[in-house]
């Protein structure tokens, strides 16, 4: 992850750690002077390790790691808030997961758009037995984007999204239709 980091400061200079005897010693303080070079890093990273460990302080070259620690893909081709975004909300979204309300906000985060979501579930009460179930027999979830411009909307990455996130046994399906007119970006 980290390496030497050419001129930046340690925190702690060892030469300061050695007796006053040996401050005078050209090739001791060569020597630690080196060591103070390699080992800069490290003590930084230790001195910062509540923010390297917080998705929205760390440092970029961190971030993919963290990213891996909550179980996340980050896209490098997204923009920085993005990526920080995905990585904060991980959990969250991984309690939501499986759920219309995990996909919305999935789908918010991806694309920045609010989708429509309807799907086949339903819960119902009833006092007569025999009543009919709600729903449907066969599990379905359908998603609607309107966007500004949907010739140029990345449906594969749409699509590969919701397949992650809606579960095995459900069947989906993703609609791209242009926004209304005059209306806005949400």
């Amino acid at each position: 992850m980290r390496a030497t980091i050419p001129g930046l400061p340690t925190p702690h200079p060892l030469l300061h750690q050695l007796p006053a005897a040996y401050l005078e010693h050209d090739f001791l303080q060569r020597f630690v002077g080196a060591l103070d070079e390699v080992l800069a890093p490290l003590l930084l990273t230790l001195d910062n390790l509540p923010a390297h460990l917080h998705p929205r302080t760390a440092p970029e070259d961190f971030l993919a790691w963290l990213a891996g620690w909550v179980a996340v893909e980050v896209d490098e081709e997204r923009p920085e808030t993005q990526r920080r975004a995905v990585v904060a909300g991980a959990v969250v979204r991984h309690r939501r997961r499986g759920t219309r309300r995990g996909l919305a906000a999935a789908i918010r985060v991806e694309t920045g758009v609010e989708p429509e979501i309807s799907e086949s579930g339903a819960t119902a009460w009833s006092s007569a037995p025999g009543s009919a179930l709600p729903g449907s027999a066969r599990p379905w979830v359908a998603v609607r984007l309107r966007v500004p411009d949907p010739a140029r909307f990345d449906r594969a990455r749409l699509d590969q999204l919701v397949a992650a996130e809606v579960p095995a046994h459900v069947a989906y399906r993703i609609e791209i239709l242009p926004m209304a007119e005059g209306a806005g970006r949400p």
